[in-house]
């Protein structure tokens, strides 16, 4: 991920180049149009940003953000010994959460692989006193426990020395000014090939880093009929900022609700036709961050879930472990109380479409069948408007408590009155039936 600040002065180069490289005729497999589905329906999952980088305990832009050479840098992986990594507490974490998924950094900017690579020693198993597959013990817990796993996978490679001609970021790790591009994206494909192959059924590839490069041929077509082929039912994503190309399987944005551009990073990125998510940290750092406390409250977390369910896009929230394996306390307790939060009101989350009412600022809908839900997060008065929608209203109800609530209905909207008793400071939600 890229340090929250706006990287994004899209050369229009990049939308002609990669328009030319994702030339081509996709046609997603039956599998992978049900994996979508799925996909679509699970809207909570969790992210993990793990590398050798925790060791510094200052976030995984580490090595671009103090210019660290590779030869510094890479005296790193014999300080990283993940003694107290349990893969089934992290997934069991998840399921406590509400989650249906898992996206984790296979490989960072960094270049360091997190798995058993063999086109490659820079790796876990290589390179650390730990000797052990981290995503292979993760990926063995996830099918037991029924929880998709997903790969993040940069694109972006400070280390390599075939990443040439240099992008806009890492040019303090002193690497020759030489290089084969070609050599490179084959390295990263046969990289690609082994956790699409040596990890079972996985859920997707989440891509980072094109950005870095905006004029560079990606050879996306190769790359994305390469995982359609291994799988046919992952689902191919990418953090570019822009449009979907062909062969993309859903939309992401980052640190932003679809159609929003607050940080800068979404300012191409028009709202396409593939199941959305929107990712965000827990605090404000994606890696382990040890100066970092500045946690969301439960209250923020729980409203950016809502309204990414109400944009019809998932969350993914993300955590970065210590460099022991474990997962901040105070993370765990927050991830833990979003799922209590969830199982008394995941009925209007999981399964949802964003509802018939767009965004306001009082909240947002969801809905599912003949039911719509009102999520109310910023609102004080006991009556409240809402725009019709060519719809009849038959019922309306705190979800809550299942008490009926009284309603008027005309051409111009519906007018809920919310008993002030049952207003909830997080989220007050109102249950409509309709016909």
């Amino acid at each position: 991920m890229k340090p929250v600040k706006n990287l994004l002065v899209v050369s229009l180069l990049l939308c002609v180049v990669s328009f030319i490289n994702a030339q081509g005729t996709y046609t997603p497999t039956a599998e992978n149009l049900a994996a979508r589905e799925w996909f679509q329906k699970a809207r909570f999952g969790l992210f993990i940003h793990w590398g050798v980088y925790s060791v510094l305990g200052d976030g995984e832009w580490v090595m671009n953000n103090q210019q660290i050479p590779i030869a510094t840098y890479e005296k790193l992986p014999s300080f990283f010994n993940p003694i107290e990594f349990d893969p089934k507490e992290w997934v069991d974490l998840a399921r406590e959460s509400g989650m249906k998924y898992i996206t984790i950094t296979s490989k960072h900017h960094d270049g360091f692989a997190m798995f058993d690579s063999k086109v490659s020693d820079y790796d876990i198993v290589d390179r650390t006193p730990y000797k052990k597959d981290v995503l292979k013990m993760l990926a063995d817990e996830c099918h037991r426990q029924g929880i998709k796993l997903f790969f993040y996978h940069s694109q972006l490679d400070w280390h390599h020395p075939d990443y040439y001609p240099r992008g806009r970021t890492g040019t303090h790790t002193e690497r020759p000014n030489s290089g084969n591009w070609d050599r490179y994206l084959d390295y990263m494909d046969a990289q690609l090939t082994e956790l699409l192959t040596n990890y079972g059924e996985i859920g997707g590839i989440w891509f980072d880093g094109m950005w870095d490069k905006p004029d560079a041929d990606w050879r996306l077509q190769k790359t994305y009929s390469l995982i359609h082929k291994l799988q046919p039912s992952a689902l191919v994503g990418s953090n570019h900022h822009l449009p979907p190309f062909e062969g993309e399987d859903f939309q992401m944005f980052e640190k932003d609700l679809p159609g929003h551009n607050t940080t800068g990073f979404s300012g191409d990125s028009k709202i396409g036709n593939l199941p959305l998510e929107t990712c965000e940290t827990i605090n404000n750092s994606w890696g382990f961050n040890l100066r970092d406390n500045r946690n969301k409250s439960l209250k923020d977390l729980i409203q950016y879930l809502v309204k990414a369910a109400g944009y019809n896009a998932n969350f993914l929230l993300n955590v970065g472990p210590m460099p022991n394996g474990k997962i901040q306390p105070d993370h765990v307790t927050l991830l833990k109380q979003m799922g209590e939060w969830l199982k008394k009101n995941g009925e209007t989350i999981y399964e949802t479409q964003g509802g018939p009412v767009s965004a306001r600022n009082w909240g947002v809908t969801t809905q599912k069948g003949n039911k719509v839900y009102v999520h109310v997060l910023n609102w004080q008065d006991e009556s409240l408007l809402i725009p019709a929608w060519g719809k009849r209203v038959r019922s309306a109800k705190m979800f809550a408590t299942g008490t009926p609530i009284k309603f008027t209905q005309n051409d111009y909207g519906i007018l809920l009155n919310i008993p002030r008793a049952q207003m909830d400071e997080i989220d007050t939600i109102v249950e409509l039936e309709v016909r």
